[in-house]
Parts: C-alpha cells; structure tokens; sequence
C-alpha cells in the first residue's frame, strides 16, 4: 500500500490541477480575476493532495522517481481532459511526443545504466 497510495494521491491532485489550469478555457468570456480566484481554490485541493503524496512517496520512491510519476500522470491525465472535457483532438504528434516523454521515465526507473 506504501506505493500505490501516493501514486492514487498524486492521480486525484493532478485532476484537481488539470481543472484548476485548464477548465476555465470553455469560459473564455468569465472575469481574469474571478477564474484566477476559483482555480486557486481548487489548486488549493490538489495542494493538499499532492504535499502529501510526495512525503509518503519519498519513504519507498526516490525525488526523481516522484517527479517523474508526477509528469507521466499529468500527460496522461491532461490527454483524457483535453479530449473529453476541451473536446480537443489527439494526434499522432501528441503520441509521438508523450512516447517520447515516457522513454525518459523508462530510464529513471531502469537504474543506473551499466
């Protein structure tokens, strides 16, 4: 449980961020100031969420490992709003990029090369 609670916590931070960051951008029209304050208030959950994943993650996974977790749930979480909630397209590009992207958490993870 030590390792897959802050991977699950850092999942629900990163949907709270991703609203924060983007949900706004279907009301172009909303005040700046008033987007600025609600999105806060919902970063101020994914604040609490995440925080706290890091300090449980950090006793089994390494910095580099959590910030590494921490990219690939944000691409992956990102992908399913944009084209879900922003009705965006995913390409081949996207793919191409994040693949790319994942290659590089690969080799966090692998160790040391020898």
């Amino acid at each position: 449980m030590a390792k897959i609670l802050p991977i699950l916590m850092l999942v629900v931070s990163n949907v709270f961020m991703t609203i924060a960051w983007y949900g706004h951008l279907k009301y172009p029209n909303s005040p700046l100031l008033k987007v600025v304050l609600i999105s806060w208030g919902i970063a101020l959950v994914e604040y609490c969420l995440a925080v706290p994943a890091n300090r449980l993650g950090h006793t089994v996974y390494s910095a580099a490992q959590l910030k590494t977790m921490q990219e690939v749930i944000t691409l992956l979480v990102f992908v399913v709003f944009s084209v879900l909630y922003l009705k965006e397209s995913f390409t081949l590009n996207h793919l191409l990029g994040f693949t790319l992207i994942g290659a590089g958490a690969f080799f966090i993870f692998y160790g040391p090369l020898k």
